[in-house]
Protein backbone atom coordinates (compact mmCIF):
# COMPACT_ATOMS: atom_id res chain seq x y z
CA UNK A 1 0.00 0.00 0.00
CA UNK A 2 1.61 3.42 -1.12
CA UNK A 3 1.45 7.04 0.48
CA UNK A 4 -1.39 8.05 -1.87
CA UNK A 5 -3.64 5.23 -0.84
CA UNK A 6 -3.31 5.69 2.66
CA UNK A 7 -3.92 9.18 2.21
CA UNK A 8 -7.32 8.56 0.15
CA UNK A 9 -8.18 6.14 2.82
CA UNK A 10 -7.91 8.74 5.59
CA UNK A 11 -9.92 11.54 3.61
CA UNK A 12 -12.62 8.68 3.53
CA UNK A 13 -12.81 7.85 7.28
CA UNK A 14 -12.60 11.49 8.30
CA UNK A 15 -15.54 12.33 5.82
CA UNK A 16 -17.65 9.58 7.37
CA UNK A 17 -16.69 10.15 10.88
CA UNK A 18 -17.95 14.01 10.30
CA UNK A 19 -21.06 12.85 8.36
CA UNK A 20 -21.93 10.45 10.99
CA UNK A 21 -21.32 13.27 13.49
CA UNK A 22 -23.54 16.08 11.39
CA UNK A 23 -26.18 13.26 11.51
CA UNK A 24 -25.38 12.65 15.36
CA UNK A 25 -26.02 16.27 15.81
CA UNK A 26 -28.96 17.39 13.61
CA UNK A 27 -30.63 14.17 15.11
CA UNK A 28 -29.86 15.33 18.74
CA UNK A 29 -31.50 18.99 17.59
CA UNK A 30 -34.42 17.25 16.27
CA UNK A 31 -35.26 14.80 19.45
CA UNK A 32 -34.46 17.58 21.80
CA UNK A 33 -37.08 19.94 20.00
CA UNK A 34 -39.69 16.75 19.34
CA UNK A 35 -39.16 16.40 23.75
CA UNK A 36 -39.79 20.53 24.39
CA UNK A 37 -42.45 19.85 21.76
CA UNK A 38 -44.16 16.84 23.58
CA UNK A 39 -43.78 18.68 26.88
CA UNK A 40 -45.10 21.85 26.03
CA UNK A 41 -47.32 20.10 23.63
CA UNK A 42 -48.95 18.14 26.61
CA UNK A 43 -49.24 21.41 28.64
CA UNK A 44 -51.18 22.97 25.84
CA UNK A 45 -53.43 20.22 25.51
CA UNK A 46 -54.39 20.34 29.33
CA UNK A 47 -54.95 24.19 29.34
CA UNK A 48 -56.74 23.77 26.20
CA UNK A 49 -59.16 21.25 27.76
CA UNK A 50 -59.32 23.08 30.85
CA UNK A 51 -60.31 26.04 28.66
CA UNK A 52 -63.14 24.01 26.91
CA UNK A 53 -64.49 23.01 29.70
CA UNK A 54 -64.99 26.38 31.49
CA UNK A 55 -65.93 27.78 28.16
CA UNK A 56 -68.78 24.77 28.24
CA UNK A 57 -69.93 25.81 32.41
CA UNK A 58 -70.16 29.55 31.22
CA UNK A 59 -72.55 28.80 28.81
CA UNK A 60 -74.11 26.22 31.11
CA UNK A 61 -74.42 23.36 28.52
CA UNK A 62 -75.31 20.11 29.62
CA UNK A 63 -73.26 18.41 32.26
CA UNK A 64 -73.26 15.40 30.60
CA UNK A 65 -71.89 16.93 27.08
CA UNK A 66 -69.25 18.56 29.26
CA UNK A 67 -67.38 15.23 30.39
CA UNK A 68 -68.11 13.32 27.46
CA UNK A 69 -66.52 16.10 24.64
CA UNK A 70 -63.71 17.24 27.25
CA UNK A 71 -62.75 13.57 27.86
CA UNK A 72 -62.76 13.28 24.06
CA UNK A 73 -61.25 16.81 23.01
CA UNK A 74 -58.37 15.90 25.32
CA UNK A 75 -57.54 12.25 23.81
CA UNK A 76 -57.56 14.26 20.12
CA UNK A 77 -55.32 16.55 21.23
CA UNK A 78 -53.24 14.45 22.29
CA UNK A 79 -52.95 12.40 19.83
CA UNK A 80 -52.47 15.50 17.35
CA UNK A 81 -49.44 16.40 19.64
CA UNK A 82 -47.81 12.49 19.42
CA UNK A 83 -47.90 13.01 15.47
CA UNK A 84 -46.55 16.40 15.39
CA UNK A 85 -43.37 14.71 17.72
CA UNK A 86 -43.11 12.17 15.16
CA UNK A 87 -42.67 14.33 12.40
CA UNK A 88 -40.35 16.44 13.98
CA UNK A 89 -37.72 13.73 14.84
CA UNK A 90 -37.90 13.28 10.59
CA UNK A 91 -40.94 10.28 10.59
CA UNK A 92 -42.82 10.56 7.34
CA UNK A 93 -46.78 11.63 7.47
CA UNK A 94 -47.25 8.87 4.90
CA UNK A 95 -45.41 6.31 7.36
CA UNK A 96 -47.65 7.89 10.78
CA UNK A 97 -50.86 7.44 8.36
CA UNK A 98 -50.22 3.97 6.98
CA UNK A 99 -49.22 3.09 11.14
CA UNK A 100 -52.06 4.63 12.21
CA UNK A 101 -54.55 3.05 9.38
CA UNK A 102 -53.02 -0.38 10.43
CA UNK A 103 -53.56 0.04 14.11
CA UNK A 104 -56.96 1.28 13.80
CA UNK A 105 -58.03 -2.05 12.10
CA UNK A 106 -55.94 -4.53 14.61
CA UNK A 107 -56.93 -2.34 17.46
CA UNK A 108 -60.53 -1.78 16.25
CA UNK A 109 -60.32 -6.09 16.08
CA UNK A 110 -58.70 -6.11 19.22
CA UNK A 111 -60.83 -3.84 21.37
CA UNK A 112 -64.71 -4.10 19.52
CA UNK A 113 -65.22 -3.91 23.09
CA UNK A 114 -64.28 -0.23 23.69
CA UNK A 115 -65.67 1.08 20.30
CA UNK A 116 -68.91 -0.53 21.56
CA UNK A 117 -68.55 1.48 24.60
CA UNK A 118 -68.41 4.19 22.53
CA UNK A 119 -70.81 3.93 20.45
CA UNK A 120 -72.94 3.44 24.09
CA UNK A 121 -72.01 6.72 24.99
CA UNK A 122 -73.08 8.86 21.92
CA UNK A 123 -76.41 6.84 22.31
CA UNK A 124 -76.64 7.89 25.72
CA UNK A 125 -75.84 11.61 24.95
CA UNK A 126 -78.44 11.67 22.12
CA UNK A 127 -81.24 9.97 23.86
CA UNK A 128 -80.69 11.42 27.45
CA UNK A 129 -81.97 8.22 29.51
CA UNK A 130 -80.04 9.64 32.27
CA UNK A 131 -77.61 13.04 32.81
CA UNK A 132 -75.20 14.59 35.40
CA UNK A 133 -76.18 14.94 38.61
CA UNK A 134 -79.09 12.00 38.07
CA UNK A 135 -79.86 9.54 40.71
CA UNK A 136 -80.04 5.86 38.66
CA UNK A 137 -80.71 2.04 39.25
CA UNK A 138 -78.52 -0.12 37.46
CA UNK A 139 -80.34 -3.33 36.40
CA UNK A 140 -77.80 -4.87 39.24
CA UNK A 141 -79.75 -3.57 41.73
CA UNK A 142 -77.10 -1.09 42.50
CA UNK A 143 -77.95 2.98 42.40
CA UNK A 144 -76.03 6.05 42.78
CA UNK A 145 -75.54 9.59 41.33
CA UNK A 146 -73.88 10.42 37.67
CA UNK A 147 -71.19 12.27 38.15
CA UNK A 148 -69.21 11.92 34.64
CA UNK A 149 -70.69 10.67 31.07
CA UNK A 150 -67.18 9.90 29.44
CA UNK A 151 -66.25 8.70 26.03
CA UNK A 152 -65.62 5.24 27.50
CA UNK A 153 -67.47 4.84 31.20
CA UNK A 154 -69.76 6.56 32.85
CA UNK A 155 -69.25 7.17 36.94
CA UNK A 156 -71.79 6.35 39.32
CA UNK A 157 -71.21 7.55 43.07
CA UNK A 158 -72.83 5.16 45.63
CA UNK A 159 -74.88 6.44 48.51
CA UNK A 160 -72.08 5.04 50.48
CA UNK A 161 -69.47 7.30 48.77
CA UNK A 162 -67.98 4.87 46.07
CA UNK A 163 -66.85 5.78 42.57
CA UNK A 164 -67.98 2.89 40.29
CA UNK A 165 -67.56 3.11 36.59
CA UNK A 166 -70.12 1.57 34.51
CA UNK A 167 -68.86 0.20 30.85
CA UNK A 168 -70.75 2.94 28.37
CA UNK A 169 -72.10 -0.47 26.49
CA UNK A 170 -74.34 -2.22 29.60
CA UNK A 171 -75.81 1.21 30.13
CA UNK A 172 -76.92 1.86 26.93
CA UNK A 173 -78.24 -1.79 26.38
CA UNK A 174 -79.42 -2.50 30.11
CA UNK A 175 -82.24 -1.89 32.19
CA UNK A 176 -81.76 1.69 33.76
CA UNK A 177 -84.35 3.12 36.50
CA UNK A 178 -84.03 7.08 36.62
CA UNK A 179 -84.97 8.44 39.96
CA UNK A 180 -84.66 11.80 39.39
CA UNK A 181 -87.65 12.00 36.58
CA UNK A 182 -91.23 12.56 37.49
CA UNK A 183 -90.76 15.37 40.16
CA UNK A 184 -93.05 12.95 42.94
CA UNK A 185 -93.18 9.54 44.04
CA UNK A 186 -95.42 7.29 45.44
CA UNK A 187 -94.50 4.94 48.43
CA UNK A 188 -96.42 1.73 50.41
CA UNK A 189 -95.37 1.46 53.77
CA UNK A 190 -96.66 -2.00 54.88
CA UNK A 191 -97.15 -2.30 58.48
CA UNK A 192 -98.38 -5.37 60.57
CA UNK A 193 -100.61 -5.58 63.07
CA UNK A 194 -102.04 -7.98 65.93
CA UNK A 195 -105.48 -10.00 64.99
CA UNK A 196 -107.68 -8.70 67.54
CA UNK A 197 -106.59 -4.95 67.12
CA UNK A 198 -109.04 -2.20 66.08
CA UNK A 199 -108.37 -1.53 62.35
CA UNK A 200 -110.50 1.74 62.26
CA UNK A 201 -108.19 3.20 65.28
CA UNK A 202 -105.01 2.18 63.52
CA UNK A 203 -106.22 3.77 60.17
CA UNK A 204 -106.76 6.89 62.70
CA UNK A 205 -103.60 7.15 64.03
CA UNK A 206 -101.84 6.68 60.65
CA UNK A 207 -103.82 9.53 58.85
CA UNK A 208 -102.75 11.58 61.63
CA UNK A 209 -99.21 10.93 61.54
CA UNK A 210 -99.50 11.38 57.60
CA UNK A 211 -101.06 14.80 57.98
CA UNK A 212 -98.74 16.22 60.52
CA UNK A 213 -95.79 15.99 57.60
CA UNK A 214 -95.64 18.59 55.91
CA UNK A 215 -93.52 16.94 53.38
CA UNK A 216 -96.57 14.62 52.43
CA UNK A 217 -98.15 15.77 48.85
CA UNK A 218 -102.18 16.80 49.90
CA UNK A 219 -102.53 16.37 46.40
CA UNK A 220 -102.94 13.19 46.11
CA UNK A 221 -104.43 11.63 49.38
CA UNK A 222 -102.82 9.53 51.81
CA UNK A 223 -104.73 5.85 52.15
CA UNK A 224 -104.62 3.24 55.06
CA UNK A 225 -106.04 -0.11 53.76
CA UNK A 226 -106.22 -3.94 54.44
CA UNK A 227 -103.62 -5.04 51.86
CA UNK A 228 -103.28 -8.60 53.26
CA UNK A 229 -103.65 -11.00 56.10
CA UNK A 230 -101.12 -12.79 56.87
CA UNK A 231 -100.24 -15.73 59.00
CA UNK A 232 -99.77 -13.55 62.45
CA UNK A 233 -100.88 -10.12 61.56
CA UNK A 234 -103.43 -7.92 59.44
CA UNK A 235 -101.20 -6.13 57.32
CA UNK A 236 -102.26 -2.18 56.38
CA UNK A 237 -100.75 -0.45 53.59
CA UNK A 238 -99.99 3.28 54.15
CA UNK A 239 -99.79 4.95 50.85
CA UNK A 240 -98.73 8.69 50.15
CA UNK A 241 -96.77 10.72 47.65
CA UNK A 242 -93.61 13.09 48.46
CA UNK A 243 -91.53 15.11 46.50
CA UNK A 244 -88.51 12.91 45.84
CA UNK A 245 -85.61 14.98 47.01
CA UNK A 246 -87.75 13.47 50.40
CA UNK A 247 -88.45 10.06 49.80
CA UNK A 248 -86.07 8.28 51.77
CA UNK A 249 -86.25 10.86 54.76
CA UNK A 250 -89.84 11.03 55.32
CA UNK A 251 -90.23 6.87 54.82
CA UNK A 252 -87.36 6.61 57.83
CA UNK A 253 -89.89 9.51 60.10
CA UNK A 254 -93.13 8.18 59.19
CA UNK A 255 -91.81 4.41 60.39
CA UNK A 256 -90.33 5.44 63.89
CA UNK A 257 -93.82 7.76 64.39
CA UNK A 258 -95.57 4.55 63.72
CA UNK A 259 -93.28 2.42 66.35
CA UNK A 260 -93.77 5.13 68.83
CA UNK A 261 -97.48 5.98 68.62
CA UNK A 262 -99.23 2.65 67.87
CA UNK A 263 -97.82 0.66 70.77
CA UNK A 264 -98.60 3.74 73.43
CA UNK A 265 -102.68 3.99 71.92
CA UNK A 266 -102.62 -0.10 72.66
CA UNK A 267 -102.56 -1.27 68.80
CA UNK A 268 -99.62 -4.22 68.97
CA UNK A 269 -96.98 -5.45 66.35
CA UNK A 270 -96.97 -8.92 66.29
CA UNK A 271 -94.51 -11.38 66.58
CA UNK A 272 -94.09 -14.16 64.27
CA UNK A 273 -95.70 -17.09 66.29
CA UNK A 274 -96.72 -20.90 65.50
CA UNK A 275 -99.73 -22.99 67.16
CA UNK A 276 -98.71 -26.59 68.18
CA UNK A 277 -101.57 -28.94 69.19
CA UNK A 278 -100.22 -32.30 71.07
CA UNK A 279 -102.39 -35.21 69.90
CA UNK A 280 -102.47 -37.82 72.52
Amino acid sequence: MNAESLNIETDSLETIVKSLGQLAVDFGAKLIAAILILIFGMWLANRLTRGLKNLMEQRKMDGSLQSFFVSSANIVLKILVVIVVLTTVGVHMTSIIAVLGAASLAVGMALSGTLQNVAGGIVILMFKPFKVGDVIEIGNGESGVVKKIMIFTTEVQTFDNQIVSYPNSSLSGGVITNLSRGGIRRTDLKIGISYGSKIETARKILLNILSQDKRILTKNVPEVFVSDLGDSAVILTIRYWTEFKDLYAVKSDLLEKIYKELPAKKIEFPFQQMDVRIIK
